[in-house]
Parts: structure tokens; sequence; C-alpha cells
């Protein structure tokens, strides 16, 4: 099973044009129109990572780090979609490790999670886990090529008018400065890390309020996060990071500072 993401702040697209044949292939493929190639994230179920069936506990207590869950079983961090059978909901979450065995269901769910597959407190409820893995997937669109045959007259029914002197005038100022911004050299771009992993996630939110509140406590703390809007089967959810980290000597000091503000279960991700 796939899951699309629509990130609002993720995503990355390519224009690819392909011509086959001599020349005259060529024209007609120019005027058919172009072939743009859009490389969408998708989410794509991977168990055999993780997955497990059984019951889920949230014991009652609030929780720092948003939606998750702990498992002992668990070998490293990993982005999952937790589903409640009994009624069809699901949230996408991170999953934990979980190091103390306590009496009750082995799965741990934070209270974030509860709230959004709708869990009362101390009542264990058979969730299903399966640990996500991302893909990038080509969509293809068409584009339409311009007409040769076009010309520059008005289509029936338009009138034309003529601008005003001061209406050419305000036209021809904002066509030079468009020119001398564009001459004006581009600000420089942050340095790419080197790292694998650079950020740091906080916590994967199913309310935009709760990561937007984390993200501020971040910042007070004299950090830059970002808050990133994903979704999966058209449910959102908000992912809380912090970088990037340039070497592997500032990436740890950066999870040492956001673990001192409470998020124990903060880990390196690649973006």
């Amino acid at each position: 099973m796939a899951l699309a993401l629509a990130g609002c702040e993720e995503g990355a697209g390519g224009l690819t044009t392909l011509f086959g044949g001599g020349g005259e292939k060529a024209t007609e493929t120019a005027q058919a129109g172009q072939q743009s190639v859009k490389l969408i994230e998708r989410d794509v179920e991977a168990p055999e990572v993780f997955q497990v069936t059984e019951e889920g506990l949230w014991d009652g207590r609030p929780s720092l780090g948003g939606v998750w869950v702990a498992h002992p079983d668990v070998k490293s961090p990993e982005r999952v979609i937790i589903r409640k059978p009994s009624d069809g909901k699901f949230v996408i979450g991170a999953l934990f490790r979980r190091e103390r065995a306590n009496p009750g269901p082995r799965l741990q769910v934070s209270s974030d999670a509860a709230a959004a597959l709708g869990m009362l407190a101390g009542q264990p409820a058979e969730l299903n886990v399966t640990a996500l893995r991302r893909e990038e997937v080509a969509e293809e669109q068409a584009e339409a090529a311009p007409d040769a045959n076009m010309d520059s007259a008005a289509p029936d029914g338009v009138e034309q008018t003529t601008l005003a002197p001061a209406a050419v005038d305000a036209e021809a100022s904002a066509e030079a400065e468009t020119e001398q911004a564009a001459a004006s050299p581009a600000a420089p771009k942050p340095q790419a890390s080197s790292l694998n992993k650079p950020f740091i996630q906080i916590g994967i939110f199913s309310v935009e309020d709760n990561a937007r509140r984390t993200a501020e406590r971040m910042r007070s703390a004299g950090m830059i996060p970002t808050v990133k809007k994903q979704s999966a089967s058209g449910k959102p959810f908000w992912r809380v990071i912090v970088g990037p980290a340039a070497t592997s000597k500032e990436r740890r000091a950066l999870l040492e500072a956001i673990r001192k503000e409470g998020f124990g279960d903060a880990y390196a991700v690649t973006n």
C-alpha cells in the first residue's frame, strides 16, 4: 500500500522533454506539448522492517514528543502508520524502543496518538503498527506548447486600448526595477551539510497548534525549528525538526539541547 504525501514545504520538481527520431518528429512533439516530470515523495508500508498487531495502552498521563508508540522489539526509531482496526482510524507517527517492561500490553501509546485514535486512558485497544519507507515516483504532466500560428492580434470580442502615458511610465519603471533586481547578486545559499542525517526530529503531531508550540519552545531555547506539514490518505500531520547540523559535533550538541528541553525521544533524520 502506498500513501501519497502532499507536503507544503517539501517536494522536488524537474522538467524533462524527450525528443525522438528526426526533426519532423521533434516538431510534432513540440506542437503536441511538452512532458514535465514531477517527482513526488510518498510513503510505502514496509512490514519487513517492523509490523505488529497487538493491544496498545495509553496510561492516561500526558506525554511529550507528539504522536508515537513504543515497543520492546524495536531496533531503531522509525516512521510508522498506526491503525485501530475496530473503527478504521489511523495516524502517522514515530516508533521507539520501549526500555522498561511494565505489566500489561507491550505497546505503549502517547497521549497525542491516543487522542488521534480515540483511545481512552487505561483501556487497551488492538492496534496495527507498520513501518513506513519513503520513495520518489515520477508523475508526468502534459504542458501545452505555444501555438506557432498565434499572432499578436486581439481575439474577437476583445477591445484593444492604448495605455495612458502615466501607465506606460509606471510600466517602464517597474521593468527597470525588475532588471536591476535581476542584476543584483543572489544571496549566498547556506552551506550544505555533509551528514546523511543532519536534522533532529522532535516529534510528529496530529494537531498543528501542538507542533507550533513545540517549535516556539525550541526557538526560545536558541534553536531554529521547522514545522513540516504532510498528509497521508487525506489526513494531515505536522513534523517538527531542528537543523541542519553541519558536523557530527554540532548534531550531538543539538540533540543534547533538545533532550534537556524534555524531548528524550528525539532522533536524527535525513529531512
